[in-house]
């Protein structure tokens, strides 16, 4: 059993690490500790027209507000009126770090234009130090790549725009 001290102990070392959710338990006790993260999210609104660079207040997880500039010239955000050149995404099946490539110095698995089938790999996503293969799943032809070298990516995000055959 944990005496409080070292509870509040685990609170204070998660708190201060990268860790979001925490699970212990022994003799048929068990303590579950997670983050609650504050985001404050800013959207604005797909338009056709060139508009001038504007600053957006964000809060971070340390309550510490931070000047985010945003330029609608540079955006990568589509209107919501666009097609899609592709049937099939490759979504992430976890949270991580996406690669492109399995080095640095290595050739990209996939880039635009490229054939796969449905065990292509196509990227690793990194979670927690281990290096997953993701592979296509599906056959057909890559169209887009949605994420950049290196980017954290979320538990479903699309990767790849894929065209099936």
């Amino acid at each position: 059993m944990l005496k409080i001290q070292e509870i509040h102990e685990l609170i204070k070392r998660i708190d201060e690490s990268s860790i979001d959710e925490f699970e212990f338990e022994s003799n048929g006790t068990k303590l579950s500790l997670k983050k609650n993260k504050e985001e404050v999210i800013a959207q604005q609104p797909a338009v056709n027209t060139v508009q001038p660079t504007t600053s957006v207040p964000v809060k971070t997880e340390d309550s510490a507000d931070i000047e985010q500039v945003s330029d609608t010239n540079t955006s990568t955000e589509q209107p919501s009126t666009s097609t899609k050149n592709y049937d099939y995404e490759i979504v992430s099946p976890m949270v991580g770090t996406f690669y492109s490539s399995p080095s640095p110095d290595k050739d990209v698995f996939v880039q635009v234009g490229d054939k796969v089938k449905a065990d292509t790999v196509v990227c690793i996503v990194e979670a927690m130090k281990l290096f997953n293969e993701i592979e296509a799943e599906t056959n057909g032809e890559i169209v887009e790549v949605l994420v950049e070298n290196g980017e954290l990516v979320e538990y479903g995000q699309p990767l790849f725009g894929v065209k099936t055959v």
